[in-house]
């Protein structure tokens, strides 16, 4: 992996098409900019339409002739995540990146009843990337990528607990959808590899970069104390989102990205050019992968090809 690997360093993307989960805003605007930037066309997969549609105006200004287009995409809504693949998503995808995501927030539900953060996170990627894996597994140099977090290292799955209902800690939550994400990867790269597909599956993570992820949950509980606290290490600690998006580019262009891998800042985990990352042994167990798999497809009713 080359050392200060950069947006310089991006392939030309022309003639090729993405998908961007969360791309209005934070290290998904940015990877959608970088990789229209590069000629990609891009769909920008969006919750709010307001937010979809000024991220698509601003970055048609930000790269001029840019082939951007929004379209409606709730993951934790398995009804909106179907009404996407049938009627938003390309025909051809040769770039899935599976971005959006959401942290440590108060208990709440999806709208299929799943714990939000295992629902958004984990959930809600699976079905939309088992959807779209037919229009991928067709086009060479494709490749998913699925972005996780350092912090998966807080917490392994809880297979008999998958929805936290026993009890819930908003941390460990989180800890157990990121999990969820490089162990989903894991799974996918090997089930690919088995059917012969020349798909690369592959994680990433942003190390701590500045957005809006880390204020959401004080700001949905009125926590203004805490806002402000994290507001300000985003400004003094954390690295721009420019620099969080670098491993999520690498991982979807690079030359040479082996499936599985998992990418992130080079310096200590939390910022710098993109690496090779550490991963909990956990993410990495064969049983647990499939055990994973399986409830997945039970719980959204999205069945993959057998391996």
């Amino acid at each position: 992996m080359p050392a200060g690997w950069n947006v310089r360093d991006i392939p030309d993307q022309s003639g090729r098409t993405a998908v961007v989960t969360g791309a209005n805003s934070g290290i998904g605007y940015v990877t959608a900019r970088e990789l229209a930037r590069r000629g990609a066309r891009v769909v920008l997969a969006c919750r709010s339409e307001a937010r979809g549609r000024a991220a698509e105006e601003r970055l048609g200004s930000e790269v001029p002739g840019a082939a951007v287009e929004f379209a409606p995409l709730d993951l934790g809504d398995l009804k909106s995540v179907r009404e996407f693949a049938d009627a938003y998503a390309p025909a051809r995808i040769d770039l899935l990146i599976n971005n959006a995501g959401v942290m440590a927030l108060p208990y709440a539900q999806t709208a299929d009843g799943f714990e939000t953060q295992f629902g958004v996170n984990h959930l809600g990627h699976f079905a939309l990337t088992g959807l779209l894996l037919p229009r991928v597994e067709n086009v060479d140099g494709a490749r998913v990528v699925t972005v996780s977090s350092g912090l998966h290292a807080l917490a392994n799955i809880d297979i008999g607990d998958l929805n936290s209902e026993r009890r819930y800690r908003r941390w460990v939550a989180y800890g157990r959808s990121k999990t969820a994400n490089l162990l989903f990867t894991h799974e996918l790269a090997r089930r690919l590899a088995a059917r012969g597909s020349g798909v690369v599956a592959a994680a990433a993570h942003p190390g701590y970069a500045s957005t809006n992820l880390q204020t959401a949950g004080p700001q949905l509980e009125g926590r203004r104390a805490v806002e402000r606290l994290v507001g300000l290490a985003n400004r003094v600690v954390a690295q721009p989102a420019e620099a969080g998006a670098l491993p999520t580019l690498y991982a979807a262009t690079a030359p040479g990205v082996r499936p599985d891998s998992f990418t992130g800042p080079r310096i200590q985990g939390w910022r710098g050019a993109p690496t090779k990352s550490w991963r909990a042994p956990w993410t990495l167990n064969d049983v647990a992968g499939e055990r994973l798999w399986v409830a997945s497809e039970q719980l959204t009713g999205v069945s993959y090809p057998a391996p």
